[in-house]
């Protein structure tokens, strides 16, 4: 399996914008966080996180190849389960089959909230420090607010056991402790 290390590195070789860069660090915290909450394996699935989008700098303009075209250039560097939630992930897009496994639903919940996160902390005078999931859970209510953040594949954090409270808890922890990476420490 390829190293964090290694992932890292091919990122930034395909991904040069900071928002996508720092998307792929929130995803990788939010699934080693959801990882180490399911029991699962806390390096597969941040690794896989970390690389779920790699592709995104050449597919934004075909989604119909999102998900597929990463899939192909980590091959044989990831197992099947990994390369399968990276694939379904962007299921709508791509034409993939649908989310199955706690992975695949791991991953798809756990990359959109981080949307929901990164726009909700830089409206906050003290960022991500002290942000609760009660703001959150009213910040989804309201559909103008980070619009383009699926909120329905946020809920399907219930298909891996989780009730929306406590996900997004694990998410803000998560984000939080990668806060001063992702510019969303307080000043």
């Amino acid at each position: 399996m390829i190293t964090r290390e290694e992932a890292f590195t091919l990122l930034k070789e395909h991904n040069s914008e900071a928002s996508l860069i720092n998307h792929a660090l929130e995803s990788e915290a939010v699934l080693r966080g959801l990882a180490r909450r399911l029991g699962k394996d806390e390096e597969l699935w941040g690794v896989t996180g970390l690389l779920h989008d790699l592709d995104y700098a050449v597919t934004k303009e075909e989604h119909a190849r999102h998900g597929l075209d990463t899939v192909k250039l980590l091959e044989g560097r990831l197992p099947d389960e990994a390369l399968n939630a990276i694939r379904r992930h962007a299921a709508e897009m791509n034409g993939a089959e649908a989310p199955e496994t706690d992975f695949d639903f791991a991953l798809r919940c756990g990359e959109t909230v981080t949307g929901m996160v990164h726009a909700g902390a830089l409206v906050r005078p003290t960022k991500i420090d002290g942000m609760q999931p009660k703001s959150l859970k009213k910040k989804m209510k309201d559909k103008a607010f980070a619009a383009s953040v699926n909120r329905d594949c946020i809920r399907e954090c219930d298909r891996i056991g989780l009730e929306l409270g406590e996900f997004l808890q694990i998410a803000i922890d998560s984000i939080t402790a990668i806060a001063p990476e992702v510019g969303l420490a307080a000043d």
